[in-house]
């Protein structure tokens, strides 16, 4: 058998079993090395060589400045969402929709996305008699919005391995983020008014900018982060240091609703969140070696080739697998596993690194919704208190969208390389 299908085999079974992730890609890493008489000090090698990359350095402190938000920032974008559309029918969908938007441009995680804005959001919208299964679901599907929007943990990971810009990324992956958001806004909308959900006074404009006055601070957080690495003033390792020192100043001295008591456990939370996704990163590194050594990525464009010379059918069946793996396999893992192997064949059919890379980003990210892993959805049911069928249900429409929005910006390239152009003109 070959070496590398031997991984990809024993990581799918193990994980159906329910292994964690990790384990299941030393174990697989470590048959495939004895299978191909590779010495076992590659194991520790390619670990090291695939955790040791400058783009990394982004994720620990994106995971930080998205923890301490959670504890601070979060609830004055939840304010001034909630200020601005607050008379809208169904407006707490909308809120939670677009302060998941604004919480995923600093944090780049949909799983403290889903945390902490449906933490807030989802009693919210019980309490004034939000369906329970439609509160779970538009908070779930709006987590993956954290994952998509820039800053992207995902796509960093990406980076490090293909050398595409991640100032670029990030730029592509822009538009598909806010199209994503508005067709979950207009779902929303028509949702709040089919079932004639609660809404609020019509805030007037002292309200309204008493809010904004008030959440000024965490407003601009996003847009120093991301207008600056757009801007060039600094890379997006630098703002991601930025993002930590600016949450940690606007908590503790501005807002002061986070004291320095609590810092020793936000940093716990998040080294451990950043030891998970780097030991992944690092065992996945090693089962790519391994895979790519054995010859596996040539004979699949060989039979990609066999099948089809049209790149529209690759994309189309490569969307495919990929919405299969996002149920079974954490997208960071998924990334650093496929992204070798893929790599001759995106080459072979002129399918362009820096598009293909957010197109996998964005279904990768759909995973985050979709059992038997879907941890946003389990993350979001648990704080709603309902059953996960009923929430899978009433997700369904909100899922269907955001795959339509998946196959448009997989099909009409403009969107995710039209920013990067511009901006390197």
């Amino acid at each position: 058998m070959n070496a590398g299908l031997l991984i990809i085999i024993l990581l799918l079974g193990l994980a159906l079993l329910g292994f964690p992730i990790y384990i299941a890609l030393g174990i697989g890493a470590l048959a495939a090395l004895n299978l191909a008489d590779l010495p076992l000090i590659v194991l520790p090698q390619r670990m090291f060589a695939g955790m040791n990359g400058s783009a990394l350095l982004a994720i620990p402190f994106f995971i930080l400045a998205g923890n301490i938000m959670s504890r601070s920032i979060t609830g004055k974008l939840i304010d001034i969402c909630n200020a601005i559309i607050g008379h809208i029918k169904g407006s707490l969908s909308l809120v939670t929709i677009l302060a998941s938007a604004l919480f995923g441009a600093i944090s780049g995680s949909g799983v403290a996305t889903a945390s902490a804005i449906g933490g807030i959001t989802i009693p919210a919208m019980k309490r004034e008699g939000y369906p329970a299964p439609f509160a779970v679901g538009v908070a779930s599907i709006s987590s993956i919005l954290g994952p998509i929007i820039p800053p992207s943990i995902v796509l960093i990971v990406y980076a490090s391995i293909t050398n595409v810009s991640v100032a670029e990324l990030f730029l592509g992956s822009v538009l598909p983020g806010i199209i994503l958001a508005v067709a979950l806004i207009a779902y929303g909308l028509y949702y709040g008014h089919k079932h004639n959900l609660p809404a609020h006074e019509k805030p007037n404009l002292r309200k309204i900018g008493s809010s904004v006055r008030k959440g000024i601070w965490a407003l601009l957080m996003p847009i120093i982060i991301l207008g600056g690495i757009f801007g060039g003033i600094f890379t997006p390792t630098e703002a991601s240091a930025v993002a930590v020192v600016y949450s940690l100043i606007i908590s503790l001295f501005v807002y002061k609703d986070m004291s320095f008591k609590e810092l020793p456990q936000v940093f716990v939370e998040g080294a451990v969140s950043t030891a998970t996704i780097m030991v992944m990163v690092g065992l996945s590194s090693a089962s790519s070696y391994v895979i790519t050594t054995s010859g596996l990525p040539q004979q699949l464009v060989s039979f990609f080739s066999s099948i089809t010379n049209s790149p529209v059918v690759i994309l189309l069946l490569l969307n495919i697998l990929f919405l299969i793996i996002g149920m079974l396999m954490e997208a960071n893992a998924a990334v650093v596993m496929m992204t070798p192997i893929l790599l001759p064949l995106l080459n072979a059919f002129g399918i362009d690194l820096l598009q293909f890379g957010i197109v996998m980003s964005f279904n990768l990210c759909i995973g985050l919704v979709t059992p038997p892993v879907g941890l946003c959805l389990l993350l979001c049911n648990q704080t709603g208190e309902t059953r996960l069928s009923h929430s899978l249900k009433a997700m369904m429409p909100m899922l269907l969208i955001s795959i339509i929005v998946l196959f448009l910006i997989t099909y009409v390239s403009p969107l995710t390389t039209l920013l990067p152009s511009i901006m390197a003109g």
